[in-house]
């Protein structure tokens, strides 16, 4: 059984993400973990540190020398600062999605990563949800066949973070509602297909509802500062295809007159499935030649669990182990921000875009 009593984790940014890992750590049993953090903000840092005891402190270095890992959960923009700084100050790193703001910026990072002495992983955690593993099972032992397509939807009827935030500027989010909510779609889909390589990519990504000034909405995730404080995607559409032949059809919408969607459908020779991520349900779709010709679906029940819990977990495993995990990497983490990129310069251009 491995020993978390050693690890001691600082998190980088300590805002609701953060806080929201922390929690969960303290919820499984793992608070102890919680070292240290840092944050430019003084009253971030006060609160952190009232509520998890934590040493706090303003600039980084200082959190580099007390601790083995970090969480990074700064806004996009500043992932490659952190990244870079902890790995060369021999940390493992969890850092969460998407890699960076931009794909150069990406391939810093994994560039870093290479040459580290630590690791690097990346905060997909939909991977790590009990349907979701219980589909690759199946994939594993054929139940599906040769799987050629997935259809990808994550979308919501409103849920544009607030306007002014830092998700709704481009030059620090990097994107909207595609490098958002669209970089955790994007990953699923290639995950189910066992990661081929992405040759092509075409897409178009449009600002809708949050350039409105009437924009109408019922709950937002933040303060509203209105439409001049919007300067990003709020949805996107994409076809990816890949060398081995499947595909992906992606449906992101931050906001969209439709019910909300996350909803991922798969597509084999033998079988299919359908994952829906708004409540962990899994359906296997089969047809059958038993007795007479006919169709089958199977509800798949799993046990419940927290997918961002389990992912923190098989990170501290592997900080208190000393090995890096196959899982999250910052390779496919760098392919996801490649086909994201090339969705917005096929959006821009009109016509696909190649990856070879």
């Amino acid at each position: 059984m491995t020993d978390f009593s050693s690890v001691r984790l600082g998190f980088v940014g300590l805002g609701n993400i953060a806080q929201l890992h922390a929690q969960r750590l303290h919820d499984v049993g793992l608070g102890n973990v919680v070292a240290g953090g840092v944050d430019i903000d003084p009253a971030a840092r006060e609160a952190f540190n009232e509520e998890y005891g934590a040493v706090v402190y303003e600039q980084p270095e200082r959190l580099y020398e007390t601790v083995d890992a970090v969480l990074v959960t700064t806004p996009n923009k500043f992932h490659e600062e952190y990244v870079v700084g902890a790995l060369e100050a021999g940390l493992d790193v969890l850092v969460e999605k998407p890699l960076a703001n931009t794909v150069e910026s990406a391939e810093r990072i994994a560039d870093a990563a290479a040459d580290a002495e630590g690791f690097c992983m990346v905060g997909f955690h939909n991977r790590f949800a009990n349907p979701v593993q219980a589909l690759m099972g199946y994939e594993e032992k054929g139940t599906l066949g040769d799987i050629t397509h997935v259809e990808a939807d994550y979308i919501r009827r409103r849920g544009v973070p607030g306007r002014g935030s830092w998700f709704t500027r481009e030059p620090i989010a990097g994107g909207g509602s595609l490098i958002d909510i669209g970089a955790h779609a994007i990953d699923l889909s290639l995950y189910l297909l066992g990661y081929p390589d992405v040759v092509e990519v075409s897409g178009e990504t449009r600002a809708q509802f949050g350039t409105r000034d009437d924009y109408a909405y019922v709950t937002m995730w933040g303060e509203d500062h209105g439409a001049d404080e919007f300067s990003v995607d709020d949805s996107a559409s994409a076809f990816i295809r890949c060398a081995d032949g499947s595909t992906v059809t992606l449906e992101v919408a931050w906001a969209s007159n439709r019910p909300d969607s996350q909803q991922f459908y798969v597509r084999g020779d033998r079988a299919g499935a359908g994952l829906d991520l708004s409540d962990y349900s899994l359906e296997l779709y089969e047809t059958e030649t038993t007795g007479v010709m006919h169709h089958r679906t199977s509800d798949i029940e799993t046990q419940d669990d927290d997918a961002h819990a389990t992912e923190l977990r098989r990170f501290i495993e592997a900080v208190a182990d000393g090995a890096a995990p196959e899982t999250n990497t910052v390779a496919q983490a760098l392919t996801v921000q490649r086909v994201m990129d090339a969705i917005y310069r096929s959006s821009e251009n009109g016509r696909a875009v190649s990856l070879d």
